[in-house]
This record gives C-alpha cells, structure tokens and sequence, in this order.
C-alpha cells in the first residue's frame, strides 16, 4: 500500500512538473508573440503615419534647436519611395498626393544625392520667383514682411551668451514665424532671382546666415515634390545639444522642459 502512496505521489509531482513547464512555454510564447505585434505597430507607424528626426545642426533656429526631437507626419504630402525605408522603387511619383503649403517645416531627401535628410521651411511654391536683396526675402518681386522683435540669446560650452537679431517674417499666406540675422552682409544675403520649376520647391533655413539650402544651387536647388518625406509636427523631446538622448542620468538637467510637445510652426 505505502509502495502505491509514492508512485501516486511522483505521478502527481511529475503532472505538475509537466503543467508548470507547459505554462511556462506558454508564458514565454506570449511574450514573444507582443514583442513581434509590437514591433510590427512601431515598424508600421513610422513608415506610414509618423516619423521620429532629430536636429543635428543649428541651420533652423530659433524654431528648432540641435537637440530637439520631433515627430514627422508621413502621410501630409503622400508618400513617394522616399516616404519608405530605404526608399525601395517599389513604384514611381506620388500617390495619394497632397501639396506642401507655403511656411511648411518639412523634411525632405537632398535632391544632389537622394539619400541625406534635411529640414527645411518652403518658401517657394513652383512658378515662384525667389530673391533676397540686403536680407530681405522677396516673393514674386514683393519684400516679405519683416519685423525686428527680440533677440535670441545662447550660451557656448565656455559660458559666453551670445546675441543674434530675431525678425518676425510674415508669408503672403499670413504664416508668420521667426529668423535669425547673424551677419549684416552674409553670401546668402544677396542673392539672384530664382525661379522655381514646376514640381519642385524652394526651402530656406530659418537661421538665415547659417544655413545651406535652395539658395545654393549645387548644394541643395529646387526640392522635388517626389523628395518629400514629410511635415514636422511636434517636438516631443529636447536635450541641450552637448547631452545624449541615451545618457538618461543627465535628463534633469538637461532636458529643455519648455519645449516639450511644442508644435512645430
């Protein structure tokens, strides 16, 4: 009788030996499974629907700073194969097609080698003609509307702050935003009349004096609708500039809380 006691005994160890292993398989397997739906989300969200970028240059201050970390909608212009990762010829030209507007903050694939993302504000829609006289933007032979308002003040690594005139500049479709003069008389603050081609663009930095963009034409020129990427949205995260995003333990004081979720216009 004893000897039936301990076989039903391990009987009923080694069952919930078995049970205990199948659950935990099971377990495991669950998880598993999350991780590939979550990865497939994430996979499709940023090819689709919304994109992360961050600043590495200074080219769009005082709008966006080195360090800055912003969402681009993919879906705002449509989407071309450079909308894709690794811009695959999967097809050719733009489908569901939508035009950017005048004042948009985009990203886009540097037309001289189709690979580099910069980001940049239209300024120029196609048929425009584009100038800058004594560093004022000219549309279509009309001075764009400029004001001075306050300055932008930064601090280098050694502690000095850094003055740099901010204007006011207002489109003809009323978008207004801001734009840094840091020289009186750069390169770029004369410029020739560009005229822009049908389908392409013509994109400025809003750091006037130190950006490379449409004004120089074998460096950047006319952007094709096709090179678009997308709208920038919205900043959901900002680190001074001399900070990493991985570098968690410096967040408290180095995130730029004020510029948290800040949309980007």
């Amino acid at each position: 009788m004893e000897s039936a006691s301990n076989s039903r005994q391990i009987e009923i160890m080694s069952q919930m030996t078995r049970e205990a292993k199948k659950s935990s398989e099971g377990g495991a397997m669950e998880i598993v499974r999350v991780v590939i739906h979550a990865l497939i989300l994430a996979f499709l969200v940023r090819t689709f629907l919304y994109q992360p970028f961050n600043i590495p240059s200074g080219s769009m201050k005082s709008t966006l700073l080195v360090g800055d970390y912003l969402f681009v909608s993919k879906f705002s212009y449509g989407y071309s194969k450079y909308s894709l990762p690794f811009s695959p010829s999967l097809f050719s030209g733009r489908i569901w097609k939508d035009t950017p507007e005048r004042g948009d903050v985009a990203v886009f694939k540097l037309p001289t080698d189709n690979s580099t993302d910069y980001i940049k504000r239209v300024i120029g829609l196609p048929g425009d003609r584009i100038q800058v006289l004594d560093g004022i933007l000219h549309i279509n032979g009309t001075a764009v509307k400029r004001e001075k308002t306050d300055d932008f003040q930064e601090t280098d690594d050694a502690g000095n702050v850094r003055r740099i005139q901010r204007y006011n500049e207002t489109l003809p479709n009323g978008v207004v935003y801001q734009t840094l003069d840091i020289y009186s008389a750069s390169f770029g603050d004369n410029t020739r009349e560009y005229v822009v081609p049908e389908g392409h663009y013509f994109m400025m930095g809003d750091n006037r004096d130190n950006s490379t963009d449409s004004r120089f034409l074998s460096q950047v020129g006319y952007v094709p609708i096709d090179n678009f990427v997308g709208r920038a949205e919205i900043i959901f995260f900002s680190i001074e500039g001399t900070a990493r995003f991985w570098q968690f333990w410096q967040w408290p004081t180095s995130i730029r809380w004020s510029r948290l979720f800040d949309v980007v216009d």
